[in-house]
């Protein structure tokens, strides 16, 4: 079950918005993995947030 939401950032300052890229989630031996959907080119890196139970049933609805 993920346990993080990879997002991108786009744009600067205040007009900056948050792409989301797919999951990810620790492995037994303290590694991560990460399941991109679709095919991005990743450029600038990416950022992982932990998945809050609410937001993410949330989306789901």
């Amino acid at each position: 079950m993920p346990t993080m939401v990879v997002k991108q950032r786009i744009g600067n300052g205040k007009n900056a918005s948050y792409e989301r890229l797919g999951v990810a989630w620790e492995n037994e031996d303290g590694s991560l993995y990460v399941k991109l959907h679709g095919t991005q080119v990743i450029g600038s890196g990416f950022n992982l947030y932990p998945i809050n139970k609410d937001e993410d049933d949330q989306q789901q609805s």
